[in-house]
């Protein structure tokens, strides 16, 4: 315990821009979270509703695609599409990439991380939300069908606000483990916080002062605990909002169908 806390095997994180550049690392850690996450959530949305289609063909096809790639390793994943994603590919991402993007963003390598990220998190997003509106009472979907309501308009007004409320927690859940999981993308030579900690263990890189592996590395972990608990406690006061409204809810008597479509 004396190693741990030891002040000479922190120096490090005051001594020249270390500290920086392992902050600088982080940054392009949530930046790329960020960017899997919007599209996590609109194709695991998508996936969701296409696995609950009536069509059969199209819920056989999207259950095939849930299963394959939310059981694949997601390191297979990125790996794999770095290896084969297409050279045009790549070059049409880094000429469409904005330039004020982090350069370690404006790399072709980034493109296989992020198809990684997003066909396994949508995959295992799908499934939640699936559950999310499975869990939902028949009666909803029945009563607003008696009110007239299309199959699309029950959906949307009825089923998936009330489905994606409940599935808040363990959809935030699901996005900490994204945002842990960018640390994988190392393996393909990006520069983001992992290998600019094995960087700066290695070589010493900035100020001369030796930095210990596990300090540097106790360090990379404490920036993730903050975020992912800024997540946590985000999930948790959403929860209680929607819990809030919802039992405030003024009471309405319904009597006829009038009174229902106007409720």
């Amino acid at each position: 315990m004396s190693y741990l806390f030891d002040p000479g095997n922190w120096e490090w994180l005051v001594t020249g821009n270390n500290a920086r550049f392992i902050i600088e690392g982080f940054l392009v850690n949530l930046e790329i979270a960020l960017i899997a996450i919007a599209f996590s959530l609109a194709f695991g949305l998508l996936l969701a509703l296409a696995r609950l289609s009536t069509f059969k063909p199209l819920s056989v096809l999207a259950g095939a695609w849930i299963d394959v790639f939310r059981n694949l390793p997601l390191i297979f994943l990125i790996l794999y599409l770095f290896l084969g994603l297409p050279a045009p590919w790549r070059d049409a991402y880094e000429d469409a990439v904005p330039g004020f993007f982090p350069e370690a963003l404006q790399s072709g390598r980034v493109l296989a991380a992020l198809l990684g990220l997003v066909l396994y998190n949508s995959a295992v997003l799908a499934e939640i939300m699936r559950a999310g509106i499975l869990s939902l009472d028949r009666g909803q979907a029945e009563a607003a069908a008696a009110l007239g309501m299309t199959y699309r308009q029950s959906l949307r007004l009825v089923v998936l606000p009330q489905g994606l409320r409940r599935m808040v927690p363990a959809t935030v859940s699901q996005l900490i483990t994204l945002n842990k999981d960018t640390t994988l993308v190392s393996i393909i030579a990006i520069q983001e916080i992992v290998r600019h900690g094995r960087i700066l263990t290695s070589f010493n890189f900035f100020g001369g002062v030796q930095a210990p592996v596990l300090q540097v590395f106790i360090f990379i972990g404490a920036l993730f605990i903050v975020v992912n608990l800024l997540l946590s406690r985000l999930s948790r006061r959403l929860e209680i909002r929607e819990r809030t409204r919802t039992a405030g809810a003024p009471k309405v008597r319904v009597a006829g169908v009038e009174d229902q479509v106007a409720a």
